[in-house]
């Protein structure tokens, strides 16, 4: 099949066969499959599945990640991925010649991508405080009549900002939930759950007491949607760390880490997930 490749980063068929988003997309309703349990299976984020489904991997990180996240999924749903990459190849300038690292790699009985794999924080952490210390010693030997103010030096006061935060503080300018709130004030019996995306955009899939899903789409930054239900709330997020979250009045701050996947399940009383 011949096929075209736009701006975007999406791949387009020129011919009238199915493009690769679509072979996915439509073996994924075949095996009965959703898009999020195709995501926990392999491990590609939700909204990267949709991206690829719909023929746009710009948000892959690249010809190597896409080639993964292509032959991940073929293998989610059943079908050749190996088929789908040469594919993709024809359509990106063909395969790498020099490409001398496997994407995976056999580790007992399971596959590691390396994509997945993340930067060792704790050692970054430790160096720089090291480098830190080393710097107000040799300080303080250069300066014996030095007080203990240099403690304040801008070297010292940086050292609590090393590393990630991975639990955001909620912004002076976002009022919390107060007694007689439209939260608060949820009848006795329902579960309310408010949704704010605070920290960034996030795709969200909310499904009522029956399991109809009503709402499924993306959250942007700074919108905020708020849901009720006799019996309870099922709630995937796509982006955890981008959602502030309320149920029945009590503020649960975000729902989990950036990028995380999160499925949670809220009833009526105390918010705790199910």
């Amino acid at each position: 099949m011949t096929t075209g490749t736009t701006a975007s980063g999406s791949t387009e068929p020129l011919a009238n066969e199915p493009s690769i988003g679509q072979v996915l997309g439509n073996a994924r309703v075949a095996a009965g499959l959703t898009v999020d349990e195709v995501s926990a299976e392999t491990r590609v984020r939700v909204p990267i599945v949709h991206a690829i489904e719909e023929d746009d991997f710009s948000r892959c990180g690249g010809d190597f990640y896409a080639r993964g996240h292509v032959r991940a999924l073929a293998r989610a749903v059943g079908v050749d991925g190996d088929e789908l990459v040469r594919r993709y190849d024809a359509a990106h300038g063909g395969a790498p010649q020099d490409a001398k690292v496997p994407l995976f790699e056999n580790v007992g009985d399971r596959r590691i991508s390396a994509e997945r794999r993340r930067p060792n924080w704790t050692a970054a952490m430790v160096a720089a405080i090291v480098v830190v210390i080393a710097v107000i010693g040799f300080n303080l030997a250069q300066s014996p009549h030095a007080t203990p103010a240099a403690a304040n030096t801008p070297s010292a006061a940086a050292t609590p900002s090393i590393g990630p935060v991975l639990h955001p503080t909620l912004p002076s300018s976002t009022p919390a939930p107060v007694k007689g709130s439209a939260i608060a004030a949820a009848p006795a019996g329902k579960v309310t759950v408010k949704l704010l995306a605070q920290n960034g955009d996030s795709w969200m899939m909310v499904k009522d007491g029956t399991g109809k899903v009503i709402f499924e789409g993306d959250l942007a930054q700074g919108q905020s949607q708020t849901f009720t239900d006799n019996k309870q709330l099922k709630l995937v997020f796509g982006n955890a760390g981008g959602v502030h979250v309320w149920a029945n009045g009590k503020d649960l701050g975000t729902a989990g880490g950036d990028g995380q996947v999160v499925n949670v399940t809220y009833t009526p009383g105390d918010p705790v997930a199910g």
